[in-house]
């Protein structure tokens, strides 16, 4: 059993073409929860300095739309992309440096939450952001107001 992904079968698996730039992409991504578009450009350029900005935009979207990567964007964030799919997980968001980490499911099965009406809609997904502050951030903040 491989110790690393099959980035290549993955990609089969979703039948889209494995080329160098959406196996970089996925190795950064995996390596990388939660990178921003702009880390994860730079971190590909760093593997493949030819690769233009477009065509990281297109392996994201192309990625995200085969289901291999989710797109999430926090409100007052830029668009970050984890390798986490498939599981309806949800987030905490941390209000002062903005870090994000992952929190399992609220309740149950997906979607996880029952709203109080679904007008019609076939539920698959809920998505549930937590805010606050992360560990250091509330450590800091607790040191500034007790001297």
């Amino acid at each position: 059993m491989p110790s690393t992904p099959d980035y290549a079968a993955q990609l089969r698996n979703a039948e889209l073409r494995v080329t160098r730039p959406r196996v970089t992409v996925l190795e950064v991504v995996h390596a990388r929860p939660h990178a921003a578009t702009e880390t994860v450009f730079d971190a590909v350029r760093a593997v493949l300095p030819g690769v233009s900005r477009q065509a990281v935009y297109d392996v994201l979207h192309a990625l995200t739309d085969a289901g291999l990567i989710r797109r999430i964007q926090p409100s007052g964030s830029v668009a970050l992309y984890e390798s986490r799919v498939g599981d309806n997980h949800h987030h905490v968001v941390c209000r002062s440096c903005g870090v994000v980490a992952d929190v399992d499911c609220a309740v149950g099965e997906a979607p996880c939450l029952t709203p109080s009406a679904h007008n019609g809609f076939v539920l698959d997904e809920a998505e549930v952001i937590y805010w606050g502050l992360c560990a250091d951030c509330s450590t800091t903040q607790s040191l500034r107001s007790h001297p």
